[in-house]
């Protein structure tokens, strides 16, 4: 299985460009922002995007104080959403932390079990993603 490529927001104008859209999902902790992008205009009017499918994560101080927290919660959130993406769309998508995960429940700041609950967490909310209007039909 390939994986599909995926561009990443790393400007401070994309970030705000996709948070100033709607959320399109949200779970316990997390919330998905999509920002349609057209395939077919000129890139002139949007230099900041080029056509593909983009992510961005974000994963606040506020909900997780640790650095090492922040980064297992982020690697997680590229992986799944590498996975389970439609790789046909054409968007930005921006993934954000929107609330905190139980320091009593998960004593450690990097635990396997932080991680699987952050995975089964996203898998969940991007199950729960609405079809891309935008989204091409795959060829056969």
């Amino acid at each position: 299985m390939a994986l599909k490529a995926l561009l990443r927001l790393k400007t401070r104008a994309q970030f705000q460009a996709v948070l100033a859209e709607r959320v399109v999902a949200k779970s316990e902790h997390f919330a998905l922002h999509r920002h349609g992008l057209d395939p077919l205009a000129p890139s002139a009017g949007r230099p900041m995007f080029s056509p593909g499918l983009w992510l961005g994560a974000m994963v606040p101080k506020r909900w997780a104080k640790r650095s090492v927290t922040r980064h297992a919660i982020k690697r997680q959130m590229y992986v799944v959403a590498q996975e389970m993406l439609p790789e046909q769309d054409c968007a930005a998508y921006l993934l954000r932390l929107r609330s905190g995960f139980s320091r009593q429940q998960f004593h450690s700041s990097s635990s396997d079990l932080l991680k699987q609950a952050v995975r089964a967490e996203l898998a969940s909310l991007m199950t729960r993603l609405p079809a891309a209007p935008n989204a091409s039909p795959s060829a056969p």
